[in-house]
């Protein structure tokens, strides 16, 4: 058996042709849709990049792995204190690791380890190659390792490849010789004037007045598909074509992948599946480019899943958490799910048996916010517990059949459902601890910590400083006394 991991950092469900995106981003991952299992509701349990990908890859959730945040304490694993045996819980348990004792020759291509010195990501892995670029790579500096590695080993047995591309993150950095495929395309349109308009009188990092960070950073220069600012809806159309092709380079070379494997006569039978370790912010909440939130926009995620024999051109609409994923895999494989795993199997779903779903999900964001998310029926309840520098308040509560872009917050005129959202996340928090090691919730860590990692400090300071040289010293004395705490006016 084979199986091809396609992680494809920052990319946006809803920016896919197979989940009705109109700009043509993903013909080579939308034929992957149409032979195989397409999940409408999947969600990182926790994001950003190092909190999600620790999920998925251990199969448990940060509030029991203590991984939240890009920085600080909770940036590492906890401690197994005293209970650690002669190899770690990482080797022990891990995705990877259990697919290896399984047989699985197990190989990554991937800077992620790295970049986020996250070094327990390579358990279980026993090949490792790191482009070296720290997050950074091209798709064309990426696909070589795999193209090498395909082309020597692809018909042998009994393989599972994870390759990591991340031309969807910023800087949006495709060659200006790949051209823009969407100079002629409109914008789906939900921006308007208006919105925009609000975006820009209001603050925060990433936010439309300073859509690349803190201050008046100029290493943007450096990549002619990005505007300074986005004043215009001109400006955000750039900004977008820019995100929209990033992720339509790295479909061309998903392509190329696929055509090797076609080549060397084994597509037939390889497992595929793509996903992302989380989404992305458009505009949403006046976040430009960066995944901050605990939102339906940062914590959903694509999945697709190509498994031969098990369903073609299928949607599935159920509730799912992206390390129930990797749960399903080893549950396909035979493999016995550990009992400190988070991750649930859906297998039955795909076996066409049963419908398996949670009845609600809770996400979580700790490393430019400290938020939770909580997703049930129709809506999004989120809950701040330190703004991280923006112009958030307590609660949000969103319809997102009816505004998926998150722009009317319902939490005032629907206290009932706030009412409801904040029991689950009570309800769901209780049994965190109950089943934790460790009785204390990492997101209180974070914020006696300092806060979020990518607004304390130095960063605070920076954005201090940008808001009093741009004429906002309003909103520098609004963050100065709420100190993090939500903001209900300004």
């Amino acid at each position: 058996m084979r199986m091809l991991y396609l992680d494809v950092d920052t990319l946006r469900a809803d920016h896919l042709g197979c989940y009705g995106y109109p700009r043509d981003t993903s013909p080579n991952i939308d034929r992957l849709a149409e032979e195989g299992v397409r999940f409408e509701n999947c969600y990182a349990s926790d994001a950003p990049c190092l909190p999600s990908r620790s999920a998925l890859f251990s199969g448990r959730f940060g509030v029991h792995t203590g991984v939240v945040n890009h920085g600080g304490k909770n940036a590492d694993p906890r401690l197994e204190e005293g209970k650690r045996e002669f190899q770690s819980l990482y080797s022990r348990n891990s995705w990877v690791s259990l697919m290896a004792r399984k047989g699985f020759h197990t190989v990554t291509v991937s800077p992620f380890a790295e970049r986020h010195s996250a070094w327990w990501f390579y358990a279980g892995f026993k090949e490792i190659y790191n482009p070296g670029i720290c997050g950074m790579e091209r798709a064309d500096e990426v696909f070589p390792f795999a193209e090498k590695w395909l082309k020597e080993n692809a018909k042998k047995p009994d393989w599972f490849l994870h390759v990591n591309f991340w031309d969807p993150h910023t800087p949006y950095r495709t060659p200006l010789e790949f051209g823009n495929p969407f100079k002629d395309s409109p914008l789906e349109g939900w921006l308007t004037e208006d919105i925009l308009k609000k975006h820009k009188k209001s603050f925060g990092p990433h936010s439309a007045s300073e859509p690349h960070g803190f201050g008046y950073e100029t290493w943007w220069r450096e990549y002619p598909r990005v505007p300074e600012r986005i004043e215009t809806i001109k400006d955000y159309k750039r900004w977008i074509d820019g995100y929209d092709t990033g992720i339509s380079y790295t479909d061309a070379f998903i392509g190329k992948i696929v055509e090797i494997l076609k080549k060397e006569g084994v597509w037939k039978d390889t497992i595929v599946i793509l996903s992302s370790d989380h989404g992305e912010n458009q505009g949403e909440l006046n976040v430009y480019g960066d995944h901050q939130t605990a939102d339906y926009i940062t914590s959903r995620v694509p999945l697709i899943i190509r498994w031969p024999g098990l369903g073609s051109g299928v949607v599935d609409r159920c509730l799912h958490y992206q390390t129930d994923m990797a749960a399903t895999v080893l549950d396909l494989l035979g493999i016995e799910i550990p009992e400190c795993w988070d991750g649930e199997s859906f297998a039955a779903s795909l076996r066409g048996e049963k419908e398996v779903s949670r009845d609600f999900l809770v996400v979580s964001q700790c490393a430019w916010s400290c938020q939770r998310g909580v997703i049930f029926d129709d809506f999004i309840l989120i809950r701040t517990y330190h703004t991280g520098l923006k112009n958030f308040p307590e609660y949000m509560l969103f319809n997102l059949r009816e505004d998926p872009h998150e722009v009317n917050n319902l939490a005032e005129n629907r206290p009932e459902l706030v009412k409801k959202g904040i029991f689950l996340l009570e309800k769901w928090l209780t049994y965190q601890m109950e089943t934790s090691e460790n009785k204390t919730d990492p997101l209180w860590e974070v914020i006696e910590e300092g806060g979020p990692f990518h607004t304390r400090d130095k960063e605070e300071e920076m954005y201090y400083r940008r808001l009093k040289e741009t004429g906002r010293e309003k909103f520098l004395e609004l963050l100065k006394v709420s100190r993090g705490k939500p903001i209900s006016k300004f």
